[in-house]
């Protein structure tokens, strides 16, 4: 890879849909399809989610996937050392993730060398161009949450932690400069819209009226995207290829806005193929929507052709979280008013969406998202592109060349940083949640803020991302078991103490010995109650069809 920035300081960056532990495929078609370009390499690879860190078998049991179905995949070979990264790579986490890997990298970090995970959400800068990203996907009734679960993790744990937080969105909301690049795993809400309906439709006919009903899709990914407007979205989970264009205040559409036209895995150019990708039935994949659900349509798109129904695939809603029916309470009403607020049933959260304009130093008025299907053959899994900085992110006039592209923190994020550290809370169900106050009660506080990462980072040369990986799990070595019982151990990863004590904030991931046995003396949280112990069988309007090309119902079922 050449670290200069190329023609007109453009970035050469692959984007990869959803990553399922397949890192030496991956890599390989973006060096054929670079190849094709007669490109020697690119500078950034984005893989959209379920990238699957999984350092050993212990990070396999809190990955929301059945058991027969754990496999350990090439990620370990990255993470020990016996292979390196060919690119820069990038990724946002899925709902299919070694969860416990990622929580030691909340604010983001290496996961291996030249592989940086974005955290929950993050802002970072790659020769100029500022990328956004949010990790999880949409799940209402825990978006009004904090990021409860902590080892041990239970059976409900497992299956939440990667529900996106609204504390983590409201800390996107507060950038009022331009993004070039937002990624998140799921698509944003009504994204469809703004792109080839009839072929999506016809593709995936089951998702006609979830798209009419306005469900379809992250609503926290759409208010993101809805005030950032980066030149370009892109995502993944859907295993599908689909490409839509979404313009602001009238702006006609155009075909490109500072990027180039966009490849397929092949390498060839073109936008064609930017629709919706039909995808014949693998009968080996394995339906894994496996999200709890809270009685409302979530979000589903795809645009795989439906098949007959293959019966020996599983349809993993089964184990959907179903709440037990409600009971009259026996303890009377003023008795109840005088409990404390954690005895409280917590309010059904709703799409209200937050009062959060576009500020005026976002310019850019047409986003260009692309989701991209796994890394399987036959699949359109991958896009070529250069991509320059939008015009607005600086004022300074860049060299010809330069001798390094520089990986770096974002200052403005950072500020933001510094001022919501304190609203989080790890650990607490019940803990209440600050109210967020809109952005004028917090520009003050991030401009202050702003001021000490100036002097304290920015003036002292602080602000490229170290390369400071740290080995904190065992290592996979083959021959071991795939498939075991023992749950991971928590770890404090050198990398999030690092970082706080740059930004100059409480490391509230960092515990002793003594708090984390207690908490293993302690076991996993219960589970909330459920009926039909614990399991939907058949019937409804069950989830397991659909996206891993099943066909029947209205499922929204993603194969493996």
């Amino acid at each position: 890879m050449n670290p200069a920035l190329l023609e007109g300081h453009s970035l050469r960056i692959a984007v990869e849909g959803c990553g399922h532990g397949t890192l030496d495929a991956i890599y390989a078609s973006v060096k054929k399809a670079a190849g094709v370009r007669g490109w020697d390499g690119v500078d950034l690879l984005i893989i959209g989610g379920d990238f699957q860190a999984v350092r050993n078998a212990s990070d396999l049991t809190v990955m929301s996937c059945p058991v027969k179905y754990r496999e350990i995949g090439d990620f370990y070979k990255y993470y020990s050392g016996v292979n390196t990264a060919p690119y820069l790579t990038i990724f946002v986490g899925g709902n299919h993730e070694a969860s416990s890997h990622l929580w030691e990298l909340f604010y983001g970090g290496w996961v291996a060398p030249n592989i940086y995970y974005m955290g929950a959400a993050n802002v970072v800068r790659l020769g100029g161009v500022r990328i956004a990203g949010m990790s999880g996907i949409w799940k209402g009734y825990n978006y009004n949450k904090h990021h409860y679960e902590r080892l041990p993790y239970n059976q409900d744990d497992i299956k939440s932690i990667y529900h996106v937080r609204e504390i983590d969105i409201r800390k996107l909301l507060q950038l009022r400069s331009q993004i070039d690049i937002g990624i998140s795993h799921d698509w944003p809400r009504a994204i469809e819209n703004h792109g080839n309906l009839r072929a999506l439709f016809s593709a995936k006919p089951d998702f006609e009226q979830e798209s009419k009903d306005g469900t379809l899709g992250n609503q926290a990914a759409s208010y993101v995207m809805d005030r950032l407007r980066p030149p370009y979205w892109f995502a993944a989970h859907m295993h599908c290829k689909f490409s839509a264009t979404k313009t602001y205040e009238d702006v006609v559409p155009t075909k490109a806005t500072n990027g180039s036209d966009s490849t397929g895995e092949d390498g060839r150019n073109g936008t064609k193929d930017l629709n919706v990708a039909a995808v014949a039935h693998n009968a080996d994949e394995i339906d894994l929507d496996m999200d709890d659900d809270d009685g409302s349509p979530q979000p589903t798109t795809a645009s795989e052709a439906l098949p007959a129904t293959n019966e020996d695939e599983i349809n993993l809603d089964d184990d959907e979280f179903v709440a037990a029916t409600p009971q009259v309470s026996s303890v009377p009403s003023d008795l109840r008013a005088q409990l404390p607020a954690a005895f409280t049933k917590p309010l059904r959260p709703t799409d209200k969406k937050p009062k959060y304009s576009s500020p005026p130093e976002v310019t850019n008025k047409t986003v260009r998202f692309l989701a991209l299907d796994k890394c399987l053959p036959g699949r359109k899994f991958l896009q070529l592109m250069e991509i320059h900085p939008h015009e607005s992110v600086t004022n300074i006039p860049l060299p010809e060349t330069r001798a390094k592209i520089l990986f770096e923190y974002d200052p403005e994020w950072l500020a933001i940083t510094r001022v919501f550290n304190s609203h989080i809370v790890l650990g607490n169900k019940f803990a209440p949640v600050s109210p967020d106050l809109g952005e004028y009660h917090y520009r003050p506080q991030i401009e202050k803020e702003l001021e000490w990462v100036n002097e304290n980072i920015v003036k002292k040369g602080k602000l490229e991302i170290p390369c400071n990986f740290t080995l904190t799990a065992p290592i996979f070595e083959l021959g071991m078991p795939e498939v075991i019982n023992e749950s991971p151990l928590e770890y404090d990863n050198p990398q999030m103490q690092q970082f706080c004590d740059l930004v100059g904030i409480e490391n509230k991931f960092s515990a002793t010995e003594e708090e984390r046995e207690q908490r293993i003396k302690n076991g996993p949280t219960p589970a909330e109650e459920r009926r039909n112990n614990g399991f939907r069988r058949g019937g409804g309007r069950g989830r397991g069809r659909g996206r891993g090309s099943r066909g029947g119902g209205r499922g929204r079922g993603r194969g493996w």
